[in-house]
């Protein structure tokens, strides 16, 4: 069976008689047993259940009462909540854990007869940019198996990359859909901050954390934006902002679109993602948009700011895993002791780390300096982004500083590591839309990505600027 590239292929193939869901499912289920062994992407598969469910949808379609999604199979980072399934955060400490709902924007996707094959791997707590903080292993990029897909929702990306799923839905919370999208050579899109209800998202940072869409398409990754975004009574945080017609994002208008050549010409970034970049900005212009060079004063802040306030979020979400409530319980003599080998033998080093980080910069002693600091630097960010894309309509930028690099090559180097998030953490510092869109490959043929940043909840533009680029790419092969 081909790699369909669209839920409008699979709908083509299903009305013409030469597809049914239950065939595409086993597809994706054949290919989920032979490439997983290796990739590692899934972490569950619920193959009787979603061959069940095909059955039931291939009625519906017979009797033309399916839904938006009927033929779609998604995969889910294990990170949302899926009622009477495991949900581990890709963490030892929740062993055994099983949801108790589903997470609002999983249910809707299956309202509208999507199929969710299974869960899948992702650093832990969704704290990485590699998926090798994972406890059960990394997941590999299907390009080059040597090599990783990126984090956190590693596994996500693999998964759309190597045809085990049409689309999967990850967690942004500084870049995990973006960054493994373009390791991967696939489409990562963060909304804004909001837009998505975050009710059934196991929280990592709360005022970052977004609900993101890694598929093949950009009209896959509007139809399911479209589908996922809305009010939603049990998040307090969810915008009640109406939510558009994404799937119809093809206007093909000029725009004005700036690009931080700070940024661009910072050291740290591969000359072949940056003369894709500058490729890409050149044929902007050749298609008559506006684009000018500016620079953001407060650019060099955002990294940090980012460390110091999701550390100290992940500090304060991560107390309830303690061995009392959830998966797993050391047993010792007393309470104290139990918390602490819990916590010690259930939590990777990367999570101990970031929650150590986390308690020390909101300590006593330390809060002014470092947290009441990086708020009011984060607002002053926040407040100088909105003020340029109040003159500009998008921010061009690579996605990530390299192309994906070797398993176990950043390691033992955490700031390496970190600086693998350069490119994406302003979107979520600011709260702003992203995506990620694949644009080339380096001379070992590995992806690259560019990403397109935009005002609040201008996802509708952000789709239409992401299509031209990628038909101006497709036309000039």
């Amino acid at each position: 069976m081909k790699n369909f590239q669209s839920l409008s292929e699979i709908k083509s193939e299903i009305s013409a008689g030469k597809l049914t869901v239950c065939q595409l499912v086993k597809h994706y289920l054949q290919n989920i047993e032979k490439k997983n062994g290796r990739l590692n992407a899934f972490l569950s598969i619920y193959s009787s259940e979603v061959l069940t469910q095909a059955q039931i949808i291939d009625k519906k379609i017979e009797k033309g009462t399916v839904g938006k999604l009927g033929g779609m199979v998604v995969g889910i980072k294990d990170v949302f909540a899926y009622e009477n399934h495991r949900l581990q955060c890709a963490s030892n400490i929740l062993e055994g854990f099983e949801s108790q709902y589903t997470a609002t924007c999983i249910q809707r996707l299956i309202d509208e007869d999507a199929i969710v094959i299974g869960h899948q791997n992702c650093d832990e707590f969704a704290m990485g940019s590699s998926n090798e903080n994972s406890g059960f292993g990394v997941s590999r990029n299907p390009v080059d198996e040597e090599r990783v897909p990126g984090g956190s929702s590693g596994g996500s990306a693999v998964a759309v990359a190597s045809d085990m799923c049409q689309v999967s839905i990850g967690s942004d919370t500084g870049g995990s859909v973006r960054q493994p999208a373009a390791f991967c050579g696939v489409i990562g899109l963060k909304p804004t901050y909001s837009r998505v209800s975050r009710y059934g998202l196991a929280a990592y940072a709360s005022s970052f954390d977004t609900v993101g869409i890694i598929s093949k398409s950009l009209e896959d990754a509007a139809l399911v934006l479209e589908v996922m975004a809305g009010a939603d009574e049990f998040d307090s945080t969810i915008s009640n902002e109406k939510v558009p017609p994404f799937s119809a994002f093809m206007s093909g208008k000029e725009y004005k679109i700036a690009y931080l050549k700070d940024s661009i010409d910072h050291k740290g970034l591969n000359e072949v993602v940056r003369a894709e970049t500058y490729r890409v900005i050149e044929s902007l212009k050749e298609e008559g948009h506006q684009v000018d060079e500016v620079n953001i004063s407060l650019q060099e802040y955002t990294l940090p700011v980012y460390y110091v306030l999701t550390a100290a979020e992940a500090s304060s979400n991560l107390s309830r895993y303690d061995g009392v409530r959830f998966g797993i319980r050391a047993e010792n003599q007393n309470l104290e002791e139990m918390y602490k080998v819990t916590r010690s033998e259930g939590l990777g080093v990367e999570v101990k780390r970031r929650i150590m980080t986390g308690t020390f910069v909101l300590s006593a002693s330390y809060y002014d300096a470092y947290y009441t600091k990086a708020q009011k630097v984060r607002r002053l960010i926040r407040d100088e982004t909105n003020r340029l894309l109040e003159e500009y309509d998008f921010i061009v930028s690579p996605t990530t500083p390299t192309t994906a690099f070797k398993i176990g090559e950043m390691s033992d180097d955490p700031m390496k590591m970190y600086l693998e998030d350069l490119y994406t953490v302003q979107a979520n510092v600011a709260g702003i839309p992203a995506i990620s869109i694949p644009v080339g490959v380096d001379n070992k043929g590995l992806p690259i990505g560019v990403q397109l940043m935009s005002k609040c909840f201008n996802e509708l533009e952000l789709l239409d600027i992401s299509n031209q680029i990628i038909t101006f790419k497709d036309q000039n092969r």
